[in-house]
């Protein structure tokens, strides 16, 4: 669905608040992949933090108004969490996941990565998956669709050129030249994710809980005397931009608002 056609269906709503057809939420026809790309700390070791946050966030985004119908789950260790059942973080299952979900939804797209990350790309079960090929992927499933893609890694500011689109939103854990924090073995969380954790339970919308996400992040090193400031980035495409609004987080937000 075009951000044209969007818009027209969402004033259509807007208008028929008081019907039963607006008992659907903004986020109920959309397709979201999460994935965790590593199960290692910086140093090596094993480190949960990657999959608690995948398991955490997208336990978020149902509580936000994603159906757990049009959800899917990635980890590098999938036999470990049978209790979300991820499916095996690789490239190609991420791009069929995509292809599939979007195939089965008319509405718009979300992608969240948390990885390791280098100035390449993020790290995704051993391999780098570069901007450019996620922007592709992108393109080719969810294509003109209102479209959230975050990208949790160190550096993963470079993803932000390649992903760049009208019709998108782009939040990153980092500048393109900077290192995030928080992927330790004795870490639950990276920080980065921590923080989305945090504002997606207060956060209108998606660009106020980019805000504080970015606050939060800064807030968090100063306090940990991490240097230097990842500095989180976000971007905002034009088309998109005056349509987040509409998509008020928290399942039944837009007709609360």
């Amino acid at each position: 669905m075009s951000i044209r056609r969007f818009a027209a269906l969402v004033l259509g709503l807007c208008l028929t608040w008081g019907s039963p057809a607006a008992a659907a939420g903004p986020f109920d026809d959309w397709a979201a992949v999460v994935v965790a790309g590593d199960w290692r700390a910086h140093s090596g070791g094993a480190s949960e933090a990657f999959d608690n946050a995948r398991r955490d966030v997208a336990a978020a985004l149902e509580r936000a108004g994603f159906q757990r119908t049009n959800l899917r789950q990635f980890s590098t260790k999938p036999a470990k969490y049978q209790d979300t059942q991820p499916a095996q973080s690789d490239v190609e299952g991420i791009y069929a996941a995509l292809t599939d979900l979007s195939g089965k939804t008319q509405g718009g797209c979300l992608f969240y990565l948390t990885s390791h990350g280098d100035p390449r790309g993020a790290l995704v079960n051993d391999r780098v998956l570069a901007p450019g090929v996620l922007g592709a992927m992108l393109d080719r499933t969810c294509g003109k669709r209102p479209t959230v893609a975050v990208i949790s890694a160190c550096f993963s500011g470079v993803f932000v050129p390649a992903l760049a689109a009208p019709n998108r939103m782009v939040l990153t854990a980092a500048r393109r030249d900077r290192s995030s924090f928080g992927c330790g073995e004795a870490d639950k969380y990276p920080y980065f994710d921590e923080c989305f954790l945090q504002a997606i339970s207060a956060a209108r919308d998606f660009p106020a809980l980019g805000r504080a996400a970015q606050a939060c992040v800064a807030a968090r090193e100063i306090k940990e005397g991490t240097k230097p400031p990842s500095e989180p980035q976000m971007w905002v495409g034009a088309e998109l931009k005056p349509l987040l609004p509409l998509y008020a987080l928290g399942g039944e937000g837009m007709r609360r608002n």
